[in-house]
Protein backbone atom coordinates (compact mmCIF):
# COMPACT_ATOMS: atom_id res chain seq x y z
CA UNK A 1 0.00 0.00 0.00
CA UNK A 2 1.31 3.19 -1.05
CA UNK A 3 2.01 5.56 1.63
CA UNK A 4 0.55 9.02 1.75
CA UNK A 5 4.22 10.61 2.60
CA UNK A 6 5.01 9.52 -1.12
CA UNK A 7 2.80 12.57 -2.46
CA UNK A 8 4.26 14.97 -0.63
CA UNK A 9 6.66 17.67 -2.39
CA UNK A 10 10.13 17.65 -1.70
CA UNK A 11 11.46 18.81 1.33
CA UNK A 12 11.52 22.59 1.76
CA UNK A 13 8.70 23.10 -1.47
CA UNK A 14 5.22 23.52 -1.51
CA UNK A 15 2.05 22.83 -3.40
CA UNK A 16 -0.24 25.76 -3.71
CA UNK A 17 -4.34 24.86 -4.16
CA UNK A 18 -6.28 27.88 -5.76
CA UNK A 19 -7.17 29.72 -3.21
CA UNK A 20 -3.56 30.34 -1.88
CA UNK A 21 -2.05 30.20 -5.39
CA UNK A 22 -4.25 33.83 -5.97
CA UNK A 23 -3.52 35.59 -2.98
CA UNK A 24 0.08 35.43 -4.19
CA UNK A 25 -0.49 36.47 -7.17
CA UNK A 26 -2.73 39.40 -5.87
CA UNK A 27 -0.02 40.18 -4.14
CA UNK A 28 2.60 40.06 -6.51
CA UNK A 29 0.38 41.81 -9.37
CA UNK A 30 0.37 44.49 -6.37
CA UNK A 31 3.81 44.76 -5.97
CA UNK A 32 4.59 44.76 -10.15
CA UNK A 33 2.22 47.94 -9.94
CA UNK A 34 4.59 50.09 -7.46
CA UNK A 35 7.03 48.77 -9.56
CA UNK A 36 6.05 50.25 -12.54
CA UNK A 37 4.79 53.16 -11.31
CA UNK A 38 8.85 53.84 -10.86
CA UNK A 39 9.32 53.38 -14.03
CA UNK A 40 11.48 49.55 -13.46
CA UNK A 41 11.20 47.40 -16.36
CA UNK A 42 10.79 43.64 -16.15
CA UNK A 43 13.80 41.18 -16.77
CA UNK A 44 13.39 37.35 -16.88
CA UNK A 45 16.53 34.99 -16.66
CA UNK A 46 16.93 31.14 -16.72
CA UNK A 47 16.01 29.28 -13.99
CA UNK A 48 19.42 27.97 -13.85
CA UNK A 49 22.56 29.54 -14.65
CA UNK A 50 26.22 27.95 -15.18
CA UNK A 51 28.56 27.46 -12.24
CA UNK A 52 31.07 29.65 -12.83
CA UNK A 53 28.55 32.87 -12.68
CA UNK A 54 27.21 32.15 -9.51
CA UNK A 55 30.25 30.28 -7.50
CA UNK A 56 32.53 32.93 -5.25
CA UNK A 57 29.36 35.69 -5.83
CA UNK A 58 28.06 34.76 -1.96
CA UNK A 59 30.96 34.22 0.30
CA UNK A 60 31.53 30.74 2.12
CA UNK A 61 28.24 30.00 3.48
CA UNK A 62 25.97 31.12 0.59
CA UNK A 63 28.31 29.03 -2.03
CA UNK A 64 27.20 26.17 0.58
CA UNK A 65 24.19 26.56 -0.42
CA UNK A 66 24.41 26.65 -3.85
CA UNK A 67 22.35 23.79 -5.64
CA UNK A 68 24.35 22.48 -8.34
CA UNK A 69 23.39 20.41 -11.36
CA UNK A 70 25.28 17.19 -12.58
CA UNK A 71 26.91 16.99 -15.99
CA UNK A 72 24.83 15.47 -18.46
CA UNK A 73 24.99 12.23 -20.99
CA UNK A 74 28.59 11.57 -21.58
CA UNK A 75 29.88 13.41 -18.73
CA UNK A 76 27.70 12.15 -16.11
CA UNK A 77 30.14 9.44 -13.98
CA UNK A 78 32.29 11.78 -13.68
CA UNK A 79 30.41 13.53 -11.00
CA UNK A 80 31.25 17.06 -11.53
CA UNK A 81 28.58 20.13 -11.76
CA UNK A 82 28.30 22.62 -14.07
CA UNK A 83 25.13 24.15 -13.75
CA UNK A 84 23.65 25.54 -10.73
CA UNK A 85 19.49 26.43 -9.90
CA UNK A 86 19.68 30.38 -9.57
CA UNK A 87 20.44 31.56 -6.03
CA UNK A 88 19.54 34.88 -5.99
CA UNK A 89 17.98 37.09 -8.80
CA UNK A 90 20.99 39.79 -8.43
CA UNK A 91 24.06 37.62 -10.32
CA UNK A 92 21.75 36.59 -13.34
CA UNK A 93 20.80 40.17 -13.63
CA UNK A 94 24.62 40.93 -13.37
CA UNK A 95 25.67 38.44 -15.97
CA UNK A 96 22.45 40.22 -18.47
CA UNK A 97 23.79 43.11 -17.69
CA UNK A 98 27.06 42.06 -18.95
CA UNK A 99 25.77 40.57 -22.07
CA UNK A 100 23.18 43.31 -23.48
CA UNK A 101 24.99 46.00 -21.49
CA UNK A 102 24.52 48.12 -25.09
CA UNK A 103 20.86 47.81 -25.62
CA UNK A 104 20.19 49.05 -21.61
CA UNK A 105 19.00 52.13 -20.85
CA UNK A 106 21.43 54.56 -18.45
CA UNK A 107 21.09 53.37 -15.99
CA UNK A 108 19.19 51.06 -16.08
CA UNK A 109 16.41 50.10 -14.17
CA UNK A 110 14.49 46.69 -13.63
CA UNK A 111 12.58 44.06 -11.49
CA UNK A 112 11.99 40.57 -11.36
CA UNK A 113 9.70 38.03 -9.84
CA UNK A 114 10.90 34.63 -9.93
CA UNK A 115 11.49 31.60 -7.76
CA UNK A 116 15.18 31.21 -6.34
CA UNK A 117 16.89 27.70 -4.95
CA UNK A 118 18.98 27.25 -1.86
CA UNK A 119 20.35 24.21 -0.47
CA UNK A 120 19.47 25.06 2.82
CA UNK A 121 17.84 23.12 5.87
CA UNK A 122 13.86 23.55 5.49
CA UNK A 123 12.38 25.19 8.49
CA UNK A 124 9.70 27.11 10.05
CA UNK A 125 9.18 30.09 7.32
CA UNK A 126 12.73 28.44 5.20
CA UNK A 127 12.30 26.74 2.26
CA UNK A 128 14.62 25.18 -0.64
CA UNK A 129 12.56 26.88 -3.24
CA UNK A 130 10.77 30.69 -2.52
CA UNK A 131 10.06 33.81 -4.24
CA UNK A 132 12.22 36.67 -4.53
CA UNK A 133 10.94 39.87 -5.59
CA UNK A 134 13.88 41.70 -7.12
CA UNK A 135 14.31 45.77 -7.97
CA UNK A 136 17.89 46.84 -9.37
CA UNK A 137 19.37 50.33 -10.64
CA UNK A 138 22.43 49.91 -12.83
CA UNK A 139 24.70 52.55 -14.06
CA UNK A 140 24.45 55.30 -11.76
CA UNK A 141 26.48 55.56 -8.21
CA UNK A 142 24.77 58.52 -7.45
CA UNK A 143 22.89 58.03 -3.32
CA UNK A 144 19.81 58.68 -5.39
CA UNK A 145 19.64 55.27 -6.84
CA UNK A 146 20.01 54.08 -3.35
CA UNK A 147 17.17 56.73 -2.27
CA UNK A 148 14.52 55.43 -5.02
CA UNK A 149 15.52 51.47 -4.24
CA UNK A 150 14.37 52.12 -0.10
CA UNK A 151 11.39 54.48 -1.31
CA UNK A 152 10.23 51.95 -3.88
CA UNK A 153 10.35 48.82 -1.12
CA UNK A 154 8.65 50.78 1.34
CA UNK A 155 5.76 52.09 -0.95
CA UNK A 156 5.66 47.97 -2.15
CA UNK A 157 5.40 47.37 1.39
CA UNK A 158 2.82 49.50 2.56
CA UNK A 159 0.91 49.28 -0.44
CA UNK A 160 0.53 45.66 0.84
CA UNK A 161 -0.35 46.23 3.87
CA UNK A 162 2.35 44.81 5.80
CA UNK A 163 2.15 46.34 9.61
CA UNK A 164 4.96 48.08 11.62
CA UNK A 165 7.87 47.45 9.36
CA UNK A 166 11.01 48.73 9.83
CA UNK A 167 14.48 49.66 7.72
CA UNK A 168 17.40 48.85 9.44
CA UNK A 169 20.04 50.63 7.93
CA UNK A 170 24.28 50.64 7.60
CA UNK A 171 26.82 51.00 5.12
CA UNK A 172 29.89 48.34 4.34
CA UNK A 173 32.23 51.77 4.78
CA UNK A 174 30.95 52.16 8.25
CA UNK A 175 31.62 48.22 9.07
CA UNK A 176 35.36 48.32 7.29
CA UNK A 177 36.07 51.86 9.34
CA UNK A 178 34.49 49.67 12.28
CA UNK A 179 37.22 46.61 11.93
CA UNK A 180 39.97 49.67 11.43
CA UNK A 181 38.47 51.60 14.66
CA UNK A 182 38.38 48.66 16.91
CA UNK A 183 41.65 47.53 15.17
CA UNK A 184 40.76 44.01 13.97
CA UNK A 185 43.46 42.66 11.78
CA UNK A 186 43.14 42.79 8.06
CA UNK A 187 43.40 39.30 7.12
CA UNK A 188 40.75 38.68 10.03
CA UNK A 189 37.99 41.53 8.83
CA UNK A 190 35.60 38.93 6.16
CA UNK A 191 35.63 36.08 9.02
CA UNK A 192 34.56 38.95 11.61
CA UNK A 193 31.92 40.90 9.74
CA UNK A 194 30.34 36.84 9.12
CA UNK A 195 30.17 36.24 12.37
CA UNK A 196 28.93 39.86 13.20
CA UNK A 197 26.19 39.15 11.13
CA UNK A 198 24.33 36.29 13.10
CA UNK A 199 23.96 39.04 15.99
CA UNK A 200 20.10 38.96 15.29
CA UNK A 201 20.33 34.69 15.28
CA UNK A 202 22.56 34.68 18.46
CA UNK A 203 23.51 35.69 22.07
CA UNK A 204 26.20 38.22 22.14
CA UNK A 205 28.27 35.96 24.33
CA UNK A 206 27.41 33.06 21.58
CA UNK A 207 28.80 35.73 19.20
CA UNK A 208 31.98 37.03 21.16
CA UNK A 209 33.08 33.02 21.81
CA UNK A 210 32.47 32.85 17.88
CA UNK A 211 34.98 35.97 17.26
CA UNK A 212 37.55 34.79 19.67
CA UNK A 213 37.75 30.70 19.00
CA UNK A 214 36.40 30.53 15.17
CA UNK A 215 37.78 33.55 14.14
CA UNK A 216 40.83 34.54 16.39
CA UNK A 217 39.80 37.69 17.59
CA UNK A 218 41.77 38.91 20.52
CA UNK A 219 38.75 38.66 23.48
CA UNK A 220 38.72 41.90 24.42
CA UNK A 221 38.52 43.48 20.97
CA UNK A 222 35.71 40.92 20.41
CA UNK A 223 34.14 41.79 23.79
CA UNK A 224 33.96 45.71 23.08
CA UNK A 225 33.28 44.98 19.52
CA UNK A 226 29.48 43.63 20.41
CA UNK A 227 28.80 45.57 23.80
CA UNK A 228 28.77 48.52 21.73
CA UNK A 229 27.34 47.18 18.56
CA UNK A 230 24.27 45.68 21.03
CA UNK A 231 24.03 48.58 23.04
CA UNK A 232 20.59 50.53 23.58
CA UNK A 233 22.95 54.22 22.56
CA UNK A 234 24.60 51.84 19.83
CA UNK A 235 24.21 54.27 16.92
CA UNK A 236 26.25 57.22 19.22
CA UNK A 237 28.83 54.95 20.07
CA UNK A 238 29.78 53.98 16.92
CA UNK A 239 29.39 57.33 15.23
CA UNK A 240 31.96 58.80 18.24
CA UNK A 241 34.01 55.72 17.68
CA UNK A 242 34.13 56.34 13.82
CA UNK A 243 35.16 59.96 14.04
CA UNK A 244 38.88 58.87 13.62
CA UNK A 245 37.95 56.25 10.80
CA UNK A 246 37.81 57.98 6.80
CA UNK A 247 36.08 54.77 5.68
CA UNK A 248 33.82 54.81 8.55
CA UNK A 249 33.28 58.67 8.32
CA UNK A 250 32.44 57.87 4.54
CA UNK A 251 30.11 55.08 5.40
CA UNK A 252 28.15 57.62 7.81
CA UNK A 253 27.42 60.13 5.02
CA UNK A 254 26.26 57.50 2.76
CA UNK A 255 23.61 56.59 5.42
CA UNK A 256 22.80 60.17 6.99
CA UNK A 257 22.40 61.17 3.28
CA UNK A 258 19.78 58.55 2.26
CA UNK A 259 17.67 59.42 5.51
CA UNK A 260 18.17 63.03 4.51
CA UNK A 261 16.40 61.90 0.77
CA UNK A 262 13.54 59.69 2.17
CA UNK A 263 12.40 61.65 5.39
CA UNK A 264 9.78 63.25 3.64
CA UNK A 265 8.34 60.41 2.57
CA UNK A 266 9.16 57.43 5.01
CA UNK A 267 8.43 58.55 8.97
CA UNK A 268 11.34 58.25 11.08
CA UNK A 269 9.99 55.67 12.91
CA UNK A 270 10.44 53.05 9.71
CA UNK A 271 13.83 53.66 8.96
CA UNK A 272 16.92 54.23 11.16
CA UNK A 273 21.19 53.30 11.25
CA UNK A 274 21.58 50.71 12.29
CA UNK A 275 25.03 49.78 13.26
CA UNK A 276 25.03 45.88 14.13
CA UNK A 277 23.63 45.57 10.50
CA UNK A 278 25.97 43.50 8.61
CA UNK A 279 24.65 41.49 5.67
CA UNK A 280 27.07 39.12 5.11
CA UNK A 281 27.08 38.32 0.90
CA UNK A 282 30.69 39.41 -0.15
CA UNK A 283 29.40 41.94 -3.27
CA UNK A 284 28.21 44.89 -1.12
CA UNK A 285 29.89 47.33 -1.47
CA UNK A 286 28.44 50.60 0.56
CA UNK A 287 25.11 51.27 1.38
CA UNK A 288 23.03 47.84 2.83
CA UNK A 289 19.65 47.48 4.09
CA UNK A 290 16.80 45.15 5.91
CA UNK A 291 13.44 45.24 6.55
CA UNK A 292 11.84 43.92 9.57
CA UNK A 293 8.35 42.95 11.13
CA UNK A 294 6.92 42.48 14.82
CA UNK A 295 6.83 38.27 14.90
CA UNK A 296 8.90 37.58 11.51
CA UNK A 297 12.83 35.95 12.18
CA UNK A 298 15.28 37.54 10.35
CA UNK A 299 14.06 40.12 7.63
CA UNK A 300 11.06 40.73 5.11
CA UNK A 301 13.41 42.64 2.60
CA UNK A 302 17.07 43.60 2.09
CA UNK A 303 19.19 45.02 -0.59
CA UNK A 304 21.96 47.70 -0.95
CA UNK A 305 25.27 48.49 -2.97
CA UNK A 306 26.97 46.34 -5.20
CA UNK A 307 29.43 48.16 -7.62
CA UNK A 308 32.51 46.31 -9.05
CA UNK A 309 30.00 42.96 -8.88
CA UNK A 310 29.01 43.14 -13.02
CA UNK A 311 32.46 43.95 -13.64
CA UNK A 312 33.86 40.35 -11.85
CA UNK A 313 31.61 38.79 -13.75
CA UNK A 314 33.86 39.68 -17.00
CA UNK A 315 31.50 42.38 -18.34
CA UNK A 316 32.45 46.15 -18.67
CA UNK A 317 31.87 47.39 -14.60
CA UNK A 318 29.22 49.19 -13.97
CA UNK A 319 27.70 50.63 -10.10
CA UNK A 320 24.63 48.88 -8.93
CA UNK A 321 21.87 48.84 -6.41
CA UNK A 322 19.67 46.83 -5.25
CA UNK A 323 16.93 45.51 -3.18
CA UNK A 324 14.60 42.25 -2.75
CA UNK A 325 11.53 41.71 -0.83
CA UNK A 326 11.30 38.36 1.28
CA UNK A 327 7.37 37.40 -0.05
CA UNK A 328 7.52 33.87 1.29
CA UNK A 329 7.49 35.74 4.89
CA UNK A 330 4.95 38.98 3.59
CA UNK A 331 2.54 36.70 3.04
CA UNK A 332 1.85 35.41 6.44
CA UNK A 333 1.67 39.03 7.65
CA UNK A 334 -1.23 40.18 4.68
CA UNK A 335 -4.75 39.98 6.03
CA UNK A 336 -6.06 38.75 2.89
CA UNK A 337 -9.15 36.98 4.31
CA UNK A 338 -9.95 33.64 4.92
CA UNK A 339 -9.68 30.47 2.45
CA UNK A 340 -13.05 29.33 2.89
CA UNK A 341 -14.31 32.99 1.69
CA UNK A 342 -12.68 32.02 -1.83
CA UNK A 343 -14.30 32.47 -4.63
CA UNK A 344 -13.68 30.10 -8.03
CA UNK A 345 -16.25 31.36 -10.07
CA UNK A 346 -18.61 34.57 -9.83
CA UNK A 347 -21.21 32.85 -11.37
CA UNK A 348 -23.10 29.46 -11.87
CA UNK A 349 -24.98 28.27 -14.44
CA UNK A 350 -27.43 24.89 -13.64
CA UNK A 351 -27.11 21.75 -16.54
CA UNK A 352 -31.36 20.44 -15.21
CA UNK A 353 -31.84 18.16 -18.59
CA UNK A 354 -29.33 16.59 -20.40
CA UNK A 355 -31.50 18.06 -23.62
CA UNK A 356 -30.46 21.45 -22.65
CA UNK A 357 -27.13 21.09 -21.60
CA UNK A 358 -25.82 22.60 -24.93
CA UNK A 359 -28.25 26.20 -24.40
CA UNK A 360 -26.52 25.73 -20.81
CA UNK A 361 -22.83 26.42 -22.35
CA UNK A 362 -24.50 29.04 -24.61
CA UNK A 363 -25.32 31.22 -21.54
CA UNK A 364 -23.06 30.91 -19.57
CA UNK A 365 -20.76 31.61 -22.83
CA UNK A 366 -22.71 34.87 -23.07
CA UNK A 367 -21.65 35.63 -19.56
CA UNK A 368 -18.45 35.23 -19.52
CA UNK A 369 -17.74 37.47 -22.84
CA UNK A 370 -18.87 39.90 -20.61
CA UNK A 371 -15.93 39.29 -18.50
CA UNK A 372 -17.34 37.47 -15.51
CA UNK A 373 -15.96 34.31 -14.27
CA UNK A 374 -18.58 31.35 -15.21
CA UNK A 375 -18.96 27.75 -14.71
CA UNK A 376 -21.57 24.97 -15.75
CA UNK A 377 -22.32 22.23 -13.16
CA UNK A 378 -20.42 19.07 -14.75
CA UNK A 379 -21.91 16.69 -12.37
CA UNK A 380 -24.46 13.71 -13.25
CA UNK A 381 -27.29 14.55 -10.58
CA UNK A 382 -29.91 16.38 -12.18
CA UNK A 383 -31.38 17.21 -8.43
CA UNK A 384 -31.68 20.83 -7.64
CA UNK A 385 -30.46 20.62 -4.64
CA UNK A 386 -27.05 19.20 -5.28
CA UNK A 387 -26.16 22.04 -8.54
CA UNK A 388 -27.43 24.62 -5.16
CA UNK A 389 -24.68 22.95 -2.85
CA UNK A 390 -22.16 22.47 -5.81
CA UNK A 391 -22.71 26.71 -6.86
CA UNK A 392 -22.33 27.82 -3.42
CA UNK A 393 -19.17 25.20 -2.90
CA UNK A 394 -17.93 27.43 -5.77
CA UNK A 395 -18.49 30.82 -3.83
CA UNK A 396 -20.58 31.85 -6.96
CA UNK A 397 -22.38 34.79 -6.29
CA UNK A 398 -25.45 34.05 -8.73
CA UNK A 399 -26.73 31.25 -10.09
CA UNK A 400 -28.57 30.47 -13.23
CA UNK A 401 -31.30 28.00 -12.88
CA UNK A 402 -32.01 26.71 -16.77
CA UNK A 403 -34.40 23.79 -16.39
CA UNK A 404 -37.63 22.59 -18.62
CA UNK A 405 -39.88 25.40 -17.02
CA UNK A 406 -37.05 28.47 -18.31
CA UNK A 407 -36.46 26.74 -21.50
CA UNK A 408 -40.50 26.75 -22.31
CA UNK A 409 -40.69 30.41 -21.13
CA UNK A 410 -37.68 31.50 -22.72
CA UNK A 411 -36.72 32.55 -19.88
CA UNK A 412 -33.65 31.76 -16.86
CA UNK A 413 -34.61 32.15 -13.70
CA UNK A 414 -31.44 34.46 -11.28
CA UNK A 415 -30.75 33.09 -8.03
CA UNK A 416 -28.64 35.23 -5.15
CA UNK A 417 -26.37 33.23 -3.28
CA UNK A 418 -26.58 34.93 -0.50
CA UNK A 419 -30.20 36.36 -0.30
CA UNK A 420 -31.78 33.29 -1.89
CA UNK A 421 -33.83 35.93 -3.77
CA UNK A 422 -35.01 34.90 -7.24
CA UNK A 423 -36.17 36.29 -10.23
CA UNK A 424 -37.08 35.78 -13.99
CA UNK A 425 -35.52 37.20 -16.73
CA UNK A 426 -35.56 36.38 -20.47
CA UNK A 427 -32.39 34.04 -22.32
CA UNK A 428 -31.58 36.32 -24.50
CA UNK A 429 -31.11 39.41 -21.63
CA UNK A 430 -29.58 36.91 -19.15
CA UNK A 431 -26.51 37.79 -19.63
CA UNK A 432 -26.84 41.75 -19.56
CA UNK A 433 -29.03 41.08 -16.51
CA UNK A 434 -25.68 39.93 -14.90
CA UNK A 435 -23.40 42.01 -15.82
CA UNK A 436 -25.31 44.88 -14.73
CA UNK A 437 -25.54 43.27 -11.23
CA UNK A 438 -21.56 43.24 -11.22
CA UNK A 439 -21.09 46.87 -12.19
CA UNK A 440 -19.71 49.41 -10.42
CA UNK A 441 -22.27 51.52 -8.46
CA UNK A 442 -22.67 55.10 -9.88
Amino acid sequence: MASSKQFEPASGTRDFLAAEYEKREHAFATIRGVFARYGLQPLQTPAFERLDVLAGKYGDEGDKLIFKILRRGEHEASGEADLALRYDLTVPLARAVAAYGSQLPTPYKRYTIAPVWRADRPGKGRFREFVQCDLDIVGSSSPLCDAEIVLALHDALDSLGVPEFRFLLNSRQVLFGLLEAYDVPAELGSGVLITLDKLDKLSPEAVVAELVAGRGLAADVAQGLVDDLTAPDAAERIREGLKASETGQTGLAEVDRLLALTKDTIPAARIAFTPNLVRGLDYYTGIIFEVVAPGVPGSIASGGRYDGLIGRLGGKDSPACGGSLGIERILPLLDQGAEADYAQIDVAVTVMDEDLAAESFRLADRVRQAGIRTGVYLGSSRKFASQMKWASGQGARFCLIYGAAEHADGAVTVRDMVSGEQTRVAFDEAAADIARRFAPAG
